[in-house]
């Protein structure tokens, strides 16, 4: 089964939020983001894309099952049989080195497509969210797999509830300080996340190359993605609706595939 659409709306349901946007061939349109734990507010945004583009196919991917079936429940009372879902209705068709391939999360593989389209050669995904992934994708377009590591938030969490007077700290509300040493324990810590993730990166990175043969384009995406990542060199460009132009992806390769009569 395939979608031969031009335009769809995609919805990426994460761990606590969900991103919906109008995608257009593989170019993101308007955009919001809803808590993933309430439906009716993400069938809302949906329904307020249908109501300046009209009827449109709506595909789900997902991190959170749970979620993701209230989700569809909801979207289905507004949609009905436009509602898909990738890895019930709709294949993910990516080729993958893995050896078990059975718990890789839709958003990592939904990238991997992205990016290579947008690259069209080797890649690394950066995608900086909830937790931190570091994937690689060869000229082929094949998904390799890479490395998962907390988030941002996660490790400011970690640090607060694993001691007895580490501060909490909510990484949204609080810039790292602009010199390289933590002045005070909240400075100290938000530095030592923000370097955490980089020196990942970097570590990967060079691993990967050195893997590979040769330094691949590296793409970053997530919503911590610009706070790490803007101006580093090291990082060929920042798309944050990577997840969204992936769900197209799929499905734009989805039909080339039957059109062609390719197995899924």
């Amino acid at each position: 089964m395939s979608i031969e659409s031009s335009q769809l709306i995609g919805v990426a349901v994460g761990n606590t939020r969900t991103m919906i946007g109008h995608v257009r061939g593989m170019e993101v349109g308007e955009t919001s983001s809803h808590p993933s734990d309430d439906p009716a507010a993400v069938a809302k945004g949906v329904g307020d894309i249908v109501a300046s583009t009209g009827p449109l196919p709506v595909v789900v991917a997902s991190v959170n099952e749970p979620a993701a079936r209230a989700i569809a429940k909801a979207l289905r009372e507004d949609s009905g049989d436009r509602v898909f879902r990738l890895g019930a209705d709709l294949p993910i068709p990516i080729l993958h080195a893995l050896d078990d391939d059975s718990s890789v999360g839709q958003d990592r593989l939904l990238n991997a497509m992205a990016a290579h389209r947008i690259a069209g050669q080797a890649c690394v995904v950066v995608d900086a969210g909830t937790c931190v992934t570091v994937d690689f994708v060869d000229g082929e377009g094949t998904f390799h797999g890479g490395v998962i590591a907390p988030g941002l938030q996660m490790m400011l969490d970690a640090m607060h509830h694993g001691t007895a007077s580490l501060p909490r700290i909510v990484l949204r509300d609080s810039p790292a300080p602009a010199g390289p040493f933590g002045k005070e324990t909240r400075g100290a810590m938000l530095l030592g996340v923000r370097g955490a993730v980089l020196g990942l990166v970097r570590l990967t990175l060079e691993r990967y190359a050195e893997h590979y043969g040769a330094y691949p384009q590296v793409i970053a995406t997530g919503g911590d993605a610009l706070t790490l990542f803007e101006g580093d060199e090291i990082i060929e460009s920042i798309v944050p609706n990577l997840q969204l132009a992936g769900i197209a992806a799929a499905c734009l390769k989805g039909a080339e595939q039957e059109s062609q009569g390719e197995p899924e």
